[in-house]
């Protein structure tokens, strides 16, 4: 672990009440969930950026969900799900959040769900922690959901550290690694978008679109 990463996490509070039972849930049962500077690092961009509606895609527990809503009260999160069981625990956790009636659970594959979903946005912020093979459809099917200055946010991209050197990686995980590295590539190369890669917890990339450019002849609304 970095030492860095290790000395940020100290400094944050211990965690309390349903949040502490999720992460001592998720520990013990090996589930997935955001690591505890990228998890705070998520709420403060979040209290930056002010979203009124939240995409997230891969629920699991319903942790990084009821994080993002009590950020930020008020703001809907919407949030899918393909594993029943994981589904179902999450609504469970959701009774629990004081800001639960923010938060909207789909069941199903995303990959098959935007004319569903489509009708709760457009939303202010994508957030993808889900399949990591999967990531580069996600990203080119739910981007034009997207508000214009729209934010995604990509967990896992340095994915345990092994995707600087996926070689070196044990099999299972090296074939992860590899895909992660190859949607950094295709990320960092957009065309109309910029990314920044914060080392933070598994690596969180960040991601926006380029200003649009004023067309020949053609005049920015704040010119006379």
């Amino acid at each position: 672990m970095n030492n860095d990463n290790e000395y940020i996490r100290e400094l944050l509070p211990d965690s309390e009440g349903h949040i502490r039972e999720m992460e001592e849930y998720a520990a013990e049962n090996h589930v997935p969930i955001m690591e505890k500077d990228s998890i705070h690092f998520l709420r403060q961009m979040i209290r930056l950026q002010k979203p009124a509606v939240i995409l997230e895609i891969g629920t699991a527990i319903g942790y990084s969900a009821i994080q993002m809503a009590e950020a930020s009260p008020g703001m809907r999160v919407v949030s899918v799900e393909r594993d029943a069981g994981r589904y179902e625990e999450a609504r469970e956790n959701r009774e629990k959040s004081p800001c639960g009636a923010d938060l909207i659970l789909y069941h199903g594959d995303a990959l098959e769900m935007k004319d569903v979903i489509q009708k709760e946005g457009p939303f202010d912020l994508l957030f993808i922690d889900a399949a990591k093979g999967q990531y580069k459809r996600f990203f080119e099917l739910y981007t034009p959901l997207l508000r214009e200055e729209g934010v995604i946010v990509t967990d896992n991209v340095l994915f345990k550290g092994l995707v600087a050197d996926p070689d070196n990686a044990e099999k299972r995980f090296g074939k992860i690694a590899g895909k992660i590295r190859s949607f950094n590539d295709w990320l960092m190369q957009l065309e109309d978008f910029e990314t920044s890669i914060v080392p933070s917890g598994d690596g969180v990339a960040i991601t926006t679109r380029k200003p649009r450019r004023p067309k020949r002849g053609e005049k920015f609304s704040d010119e006379r």
